[in-house]
């Protein structure tokens, strides 16, 4: 793999394509979801309530993320749940995320909104 030119795709992408695994059929779910790069770590959140994404990756952190616009690939990675409210909260304040902000007050996005990093397996 061309791990710095990955890197480079991924520091653009603003859309990816995830594919998770479904918590009850164990059927590949594919959607169209933003991630952001905040500081160092890929992220993916949204607005508080349940979202079927974040409910397949609580039961199986597999997914693979799909780039599509400048260098298509296909790469493993491992959801793992944002709980810390001060890393929530850099992830919630930051400019990419600023949309999230006219849903809902910050206080409550940072205490419900469904957050991963996401740590491509190819790149550690």
């Amino acid at each position: 793999m061309d791990a710095p030119r990955i890197r480079e795709a991924l520091d653009r992408a603003m859309t990816v394509d995830i594919t998770t695994t479904g918590r009850r059929s164990g059927r590949p779910s594919r959607i169209e979801i933003c991630m952001f790069k905040v500081g160092d770590r890929y992220v993916i959140t949204g607005t508080p309530g349940p979202r079927d994404w974040y409910a397949n990756v609580l039961a199986n952190p597999r997914m693979t993320v799909h780039l599509e616009d400048g260098f298509p690939v296909d790469l493993q990675a491992v959801a793992v749940p944002v709980d810390d409210p001060e890393v929530r909260r850099e992830v919630l304040t930051a400019p990419d995320t600023s949309w999230y902000r006219t849903q809902a007050e910050l206080d409550h996005l940072v205490a419900e909104s469904p957050m991963i990093e996401l740590r491509f397996t190819a790149l550690e």
